[in-house]
């Protein structure tokens, strides 16, 4: 086999021409020796991103090689490493020079770490890995490969990838500091509707039909739920492992109370912690902690539960339609900044606190007397911003920012 041909390597979905966001970051950090690792939810597009990056790479020294494939993973499960390095080397893999090596779906490969680590220490190799469960990448590599890498976390698409996706131009807008637009709105507003009905999967994303996008949205959370739950759980507690993962998304955008859901869900309370525990490293959900200013008075434990696509949100809980706007914001900020949320015993609270400098209130019809309330509390734990995102036009009032500017 020549060098640079591929191992295993699917057709090209039809997404491959998009770019995403994180793209040039992943871009510049494969000029780097240090290990690149790529991990998310499983369809989010790690595969789609690795051989875009691969074909950026002028050197035909490179190699692909899909870890879904059980006679990839025997190559990585030779006990003698020559046997490793002899195997890739007929595959086209010269070790004379920099060579570039992709491994997809590396949580798949037990014990591939080592491999990794022996390889990065003795031959001049750069390694592109990618993973779907973040349990396994973060916690196994913490140890084996401590300093040889560099995690990037790939989500599913924010509002400008979505466009993007669609082939939608839209302005470069300075990030939270526009006023509502009239003219944005009216033609963007169609489809930030979709996207929050239906999420931002890729794949979902450029599907033509409505039916098609629901029928798609099951086949992720199956997928999910048939490998990533059943490698890192019990599988023989598979009802109450789906019970829990609705129950979960009923309750998006409030404050977790462990043990009211044990009481529900008949499961002990450490059981509900370390299953929540798994469906956060495996990027099903998200939890945000509390600003507190004064632990005498404000709420400082409950951290807040969010859906990190509002798709998979849609389907396993019929929420309201002020959840779905609430999580679609949360997944528009993520990654942009540190987020947390404050809240006081009163009930009154700030949805968002970026950075711990600037409050966000998600409103679907934002009011001046929202914007009162929210200056209130911003002033309270001393923020230096606070805005109002609102979801549709509200009349004789602008001065709040449209959740489709967050791009």
């Amino acid at each position: 086999m020549t060098r640079g041909r591929t191992t295993g390597i699917l057709h090209q979905p039809h997404f491959m021409i998009y770019e995403r966001a994180i793209y040039p970051f992943l871009k510049e950090h494969a000029t780097r020796k240090q290990i690149t690792v790529i991990t998310g939810m499983r369809r989010t597009g790690k595969t789609t991103i690795v051989k875009q990056l691969l074909d950026s790479i002028s050197s035909q020294n490179k190699l692909y090689v899909d870890l879904e494939r059980i006679d990839n993973r025997e190559l990585f499960s030779a006990k003698n490493y020559d046997t490793i390095i002899q195997s890739l080397a007929r595959r086209g893999l010269s070790f004379k020079e920099k060579a570039y090596l992709v491994l997809d779906e590396i949580q798949l490969a037990g014990g591939i770490s080592s491999v990794l680590k022996y390889l990065y220490d003795t031959y001049d190799i750069k390694f592109i890995v990618t993973g779907s469960a973040s349990y396994y990448l973060k916690d196994v590599f913490s140890e084996s490969l401590a300093g040889r890498k560099k995690i990037f976390e790939l989500y599913p698409l924010g509002f400008g990838e979505f466009l993007r996706f669609k082939e939608i131009s839209y302005p470069a807008l300075p990030l939270l500091e526009s006023f509502f637009l009239s003219d944005e709105y009216e033609r963007l507003g169609e489809y930030y509707e979709e996207y929050i009905q239906f999420g931002g999967f890729p794949e979902v994303v450029l599907a033509q039909h409505a039916d098609e996008k629901r029928d798609l949205i099951v086949d992720i959370i199956n997928s999910y739920f048939l490998i990533d739950i059943k490698a890192l759980t019990d599988f023989r507690n598979q009802q109450d492992i789906y019970t829990l993962m609705k129950m979960l998304a009923s309750r998006a955008g409030t404050r977790l109370d462990y043990s009211k859901i044990s009481r529900l869900t008949g499961l002990s309370r450490q059981t509900v912690l370390n299953y929540v525990e798994v469906f956060e490293k495996t990027y099903l959900i998200a939890r945000i902690p509390v600003v507190s200013k004064n632990p005498d008075r404000e709420i400082v434990k409950a951290k807040k539960i969010y859906l990190t696509d509002t798709g998979i949100l849609n389907h396993l809980a019929d929420v309201s339609s002020g959840t779905q706007f609430e999580n679609t914001v949360y997944n528009q900020l993520r990654g942009k900044w540190a987020i947390a949320y404050y809240a006081q015993k009163t009930g009154d609270e700030i949805d968002f606190v970026m950075d711990h400098t600037i409050a966000l209130e998600a409103k679907e019809h934002p009011t001046e007397q929202d914007q009162k309330t929210l200056l209130r509390l911003s002033r309270h734990v001393s923020l230096q911003k606070s805005h109002l995102i609102g979801r549709y036009a509200v009349p004789r009032f602008t001065n709040y920012i449209w959740g489709g500017a967050i791009r």
